[in-house]
C-alpha cells in the first residue's frame, strides 16, 4: 500500500474509534439509551467537520502551498463557527434551569451538564486542537513519506542511467584492448588469431545482449572472465604466470553484468611489463550469500607511475560504480605492497 492509501486507513480507523466509543459505552451501562448515543454522535459530528475540512482543503491548498496566515485564520475561523454551532444548538452545553423548591425532589444532573459556557467552549478548543494538529501530522507524514517516495525512485532512474555510461565507457575501451591483441596475433599466429576472433564474437554477444540487463547469472559472468582471461593469454607470452582459482560448483545467484571486469583488465594492464617475468592471479569464492574475489599482479618500478594512476582515478571509477550498484553493501581494500597489488572485493548477493 502507498502512503495515500495508508493515510485514509488510518483516518477510517481512528474515527470508527471515535463513534464506537458512545455505543459501547451505553452498553456497559445499566440502562441503554439511543438518544443519549445520537446526541454524542452528533457532538462527535463537529469534530469529524474541522478534521476532514483541515486534512482536505486546508493543509493541501494552504498550508502546503506556505500560506501559513491564511491558513491559520481560516481554521480559526472554521473551529470557532463549529463550536459556536455546537454550543447553541446541541443541548447539554449551557447551565440547566432547576428549580430550587422546598419538598422537590433535587433532579440528578450529569457533570458535563453542570459546565459553564466558557468552559464548556475552553475543553471544546482543546479538543480542537489536538484535532486539527494529529490531522495536520499524518498530512505531513504523507506528503513526507510520498515526496521520499518519488526522491528514491529518481534515484533509482538516476542509478540505471548513470550504469548504462558506466557500462557504454568500459565497453569501448575493452574492445579497443581486444582488437589491438588480435592486431598483434595475427602476425606471430595466425590460427590463435581465428580462435581469438571467435572468443571476441562470444564476448561481442556477451556486451551486446547479456550485459543490457540488470543482472545476470553468475555462471555467465565467470564464463565471460574465463573468456577474457583466455583471450589475454593469447596475447602474452609464456612470461606472463596467469593463475585462476573458480569454484567448480556455481550457485544460481545473479549479479551485476561485467562486475569484475575493470579490476581484471586493470591487473593486465599494469601487472606485466617485457621482459621481466610477471603474473596476474585471479581467485572467486562463494561463502553463502557473499562472493570474494580477490586479484593479484606484479608490480614493477617502471609500471609505478602508472599503477599510481590505477590506484587512484582508475579505482575511484570502480568505487563510484561499486556504490551506485551495492550502496554500502560491499567492501573495496586495496593492498599496494612494494613488488605487488592486491584488490580483495566482498559483495554480498
Amino acid at each position: 500500500m502507498n502512503s495515500r492509501k495508508i493515510e485514509v486507513l488510518l483516518y477510517v480507523l481512528i474515527w470508527t474509534f471515535v463513534f464506537s466509543v458512545p455505543y459501547f459505552n451505553e452498553r456497559i451501562s445499566d440502562r441503554f439509551n439511543w438518544n443519549e448515543i445520537i446526541k454524542n454522535w452528533i457532538h462527535v459530528f463537529g469534530y469529524l467537520i474541522i478534521f476532514l475540512t483541515n486534512v482536505y482543503f486546508l493543509v493541501p491548498r494552504l498550508l502546503f502551498k506556505k500560506r501559513y496566515l491564511n491558513y491559520f485564520v481560516l481554521v480559526s475561523a472554521i473551529t470557532f463557527l463549529v463550536i459556536a454551532v455546537k454550543l447553541i444548538t446541541i443541548p447539554g452545553f449551557s447551565p440547566p434551569n432547576i428549580s430550587q423548591l422546598d419538598g422537590i425532589r433535587q433532579p440528578e444532573i450529569n457533570l458535563h451538564e453542570q459546565k459553564s459556557p466558557f468552559l464548556a467552549f475552553a475543553d471544546n478548543i482543546i479538543i480542537c486542537i489536538l484535532i486539527v494538529g494529529s490531522g495536520t501530522t499524518i498530512r505531513l507524514m504523507s506528503k513526507w513519506l510520498n515526496e521520499e517516495k518519488l526522491r528514491k525512485d529518481i534515484e533509482k532512474e538516476q542509478l540505471k542511467t548513470n550504469l548504462a555510461l558506466l557500462r557504454h565507457q568500459v565497453s569501448p575501451h575493452f574492445f579497443m584492448n581486444t582488437l589491438n591483441n588480435i592486431h598483434a596475433l595475427i602476425e606471430l599466429d595466425s590460427e590463435k588469431a581465428q580462435n581469438a576472433i571467435e572468443r571476441l564474437s562470444t564476448l561481442m554477444r556477451y556486451l551486446l545482449y547479456d550485459s543490457a540487463q540488470n543482472k545476470i547469472e553468475l555462471k555467465k559472468e565467470i564464463e565471460f572472465l574465463n573468456s577474457f582471461i583466455s583471450l589475454m593469454q593469447l596475447r602474452h607470452s609464456d612470461e606472463v604466470e596467469v593463475t585462476i582459482s573458480i569454484p567448480e560448483q556455481i550457485p544460481e545467484a545473479k549479479i551485476p553484468p561485467m562486475l569484475f571486469i575493470s579490476l581484471l583488465e586493470n591487473a593486465f594492464k599494469h601487472g606485466v611489463n617485457y621482459p621481466i617475468k610477471s603474473y596476474i592471479y585471479f581467485e572467486l569464492t562463494i561463502i553463502e550469500n557473499t562472493i570474494i574475489c580477490i586479484i593479484k599482479n606484479s608490480k614493477h618500478k617502471k609500471n609505478s607511475k602508472n599503477q599510481d594512476e590505477y590506484s587512484g582515478l582508475g579505482l575511484s571509477n570502480i568505487k563510484e560504480s561499486l556504490k551506485l550498484i551495492y550502496g554500502d553493501q560491499f567492501q573495496l581494500n586495496i593492498l599496494d605492497k612494494e613488488n605487488e597489488f592486491e584488490v580483495n572485493l566482498k559483495i554480498l548477493l
